[in-house]
């Protein structure tokens, strides 16, 4: 009995030491368990770190533009190639194909006051100004009242005199009437028209700020500070304002497709109450590409949905953009007050983006679907540059019938491979994860050939802007930055239509402060090549002086 006992406690004592272990067991692999997931997790985030490193390095120091090895691509893609050219239709014969070509705190110091160019050694140029009144009297000129602006010509700067007839109406009382200025938009600036053109293009065609332009001035003895420049481009850009809203109502009201895209600019705050300045506030510029006809840029204090709602409010035709979040609510058609409004903007893709994702993928992850992504996307390309001299409708059944299921074959894989890499986040997951959300928008290009698969026009718009500003660092306020993007819109429209842009802002200075309010649309780009041929040769070549309106174009 005894014997039994001591078996039976010791039988109870092992069973005691095997669940101990047992526990103690669980709870190692619990731990290992654990373990094993959070440094799963720390790799993750290590190669996800990683590739981000990888891509801004490739960002700073590495070449900006997207390129391949194409011809590497196509040894090791060529079976697919292949396969997608099996999809192609029947091609017709070469004459039944070809179609026709489109055709603070400081004390302020005293101003120096105005500056007397007749001591500067500048070659003059004489402009006299009768007066139109006392000319049909018969009255003939006793003098004139000489005045002195800053011109420009090309080859420099010049002096304009400006020699306003006086003429001596009463013999009685010797009362002397002198021939009024013309109405300018700067009144008493010492710049005239042709020298506010030069420091607008320069700065904002060319990126030249204006301190440089200052220093380029002095070092030919032309005194001129930065301050006035300020003050002509706000009050010159403001006024100029008339002209872009004009352009936008035609626009907005008759355009095919919008294609616009934003960027970031620096603005200088106002100084605190006891004087201290503040760190400069970030605003952005919306650029806008109205068909072929206008080109326009609008300054946003917010990157938000309000501002882009606003922006594009009761436009319902194609608005091509990036899939930024803030243009959500406008192709959601918010302001309507519907769930699916019928009157909204329709959506358009670019193609770009998406390449530029793969581009990223591939040359951080070298994954071999992020190259055929980079292949299927690029042939696309090669179609459209083979059909660019296409008319639309041409170019849009080449579309339907080459490129729809080259899109449907394109996005079936997509989906395939998201479906395995989506869960784990990093740059191939974003590539195609941007390609499956956006299938609908990036396949609109097959609706109607007149829409583009890029936005790249918009970026390239946007270039003004983003070489500019390394040189501007930030705009002095809100009214300078609306300013400027009134300028920068009429210059690139000027690009646009192949209009000079100093000649025809130097006209325009002098034409706005007389032209008619209901007819401002005619000093547009698009129609500044007619509009010029109806005004007077002569008083357009002048450097001041009046310019007459002619009749409305009938």
């Amino acid at each position: 009995m005894e014997q039994a006992a001591s078996d039976d406690t010791e039988t109870e004592a092992l069973r005691r030491r095997v669940r101990e272990l047992e526990q103690r067991q669980s709870a190692a692999d619990a731990a290992l368990k654990t373990m094993t997931a959070e440094r799963d997790n720390l790799r993750r985030v290590y190669e996800m770190l990683r590739l981000e490193l990888d891509l801004l390095r490739r960002r700073i120091y590495a070449a900006k533009a997207e390129r391949l090895d194409t011809a590497q691509l196509d040894l090791e893609f060529a079976e697919k190639r292949a396969q997608l050219l099996a999809m192609l239709p029947p091609v017709a014969s070469e004459e039944e194909s070809a179609p026709p070509a489109n055709t603070g705190g400081k004390k302020k110091k005293g101003l120096p006051g105005r500056r007397d160019l007749s001591l500067a050694n500048l070659p003059e140029v004489r402009c006299e100004l009768p007066d139109a009144t006392m000319v049909a009297q018969g009255l003939e000129p006793i003098g004139f009242e000489e005045s002195r602006q800053l011109g420009y010509q090309r080859g420099g700067p010049v002096c304009i005199v400006i020699a306003r007839a006086k003429y001596k109406v009463s013999e009685a009382d010797g009362s002397i009437h002198t021939a009024p200025l013309p109405r300018s938009i700067v009144p008493r600036a010492l710049c005239a028209p042709s020298m506010m053109a030069k420091i607008l293009v320069d700065k904002f065609c060319d990126g030249m700020p204006f301190f440089r332009q200052v220093e380029q001035l002095s070092r030919i003895g032309v005194a001129i500070d930065r301050g006035m420049m300020s003050r002509i481009a706000e009050e010159v850009g403001l006024t100029l304002g008339c002209i872009v809203l004009a352009a936008r109502d035609e626009a907005m009201g008759s355009s095919f497709c919008l294609a616009t895209d934003a960027t970031g600019v620096a603005i200088q705050p106002t100084r605190l109450e006891d004087g201290k300045r503040q760190a400069c506030r970030k605003g952005h510029f919306f650029v806008t590409l109205a068909d072929r006809d206008h080109v326009f840029f609008s300054f946003e204090p917010k990157h938000t949905s309000d501002a882009v709602c606003a922006l594009f409010k009761g436009y319902t035709g194609y608005i091509q953009a990036d899939a930024h979040a803030v243009y959500d609510a406008l192709f959601r058609g918010r302001d309507a007050g519907e769930d699916d409004p019928p009157d909204k903007p329709t959506e358009v893709g670019c193609f770009a983006h998406a390449r530029r994702k793969f581009y990223d993928a591939a040359v951080t992850t070298h994954d071999p679907r992020a190259r055929e992504a980079l292949f299927r996307i690029r042939l696309l390309f090669e179609k459209e540059a083979e059909w660019a001299k296409l008319a639309p409708e041409q170019r849009g059944v080449q579309r339907r019938a080459v490129l729809a299921p080259w899109l449907a074959d394109f996005f079936r894989w997509a989906e395939e491979v998201y479906a395995v890499v989506g869960a784990a986040r990093g740059p191939l997951a974003a590539a195609f994860g941007y390609v499956v959300r956006q299938q609908v928008p990036l396949s609109r290009f097959l609706d109607d050939g007149r829409l583009r698969i890029d936005n790249n026009a918009s970026e390239r718009a946007l270039r003004q802007v983003a070489v500019g500003r390394k040189a501007w660092l930030f705009f002095g306020s809100d009214d300078h930055a609306e300013a400027a993007a009134n300028l920068m819109g009429l210059l690139a429209s000027c690009k646009l239509h192949r209009v000079e842009p100093m000649a025809y802002l130097e006209a325009v200075i002098r034409l706005v402060p007389v032209w008619p309010r209901d007819r401002y649309l005619e000093l547009a780009p698009k129609y500044w090549a007619e509009t010029r041929t109806r005004l007077d040769a002569d008083q357009l070549a002048a450097a001041v002086g009046p310019i007459a309106v002619p009749p409305p174009k009938q």
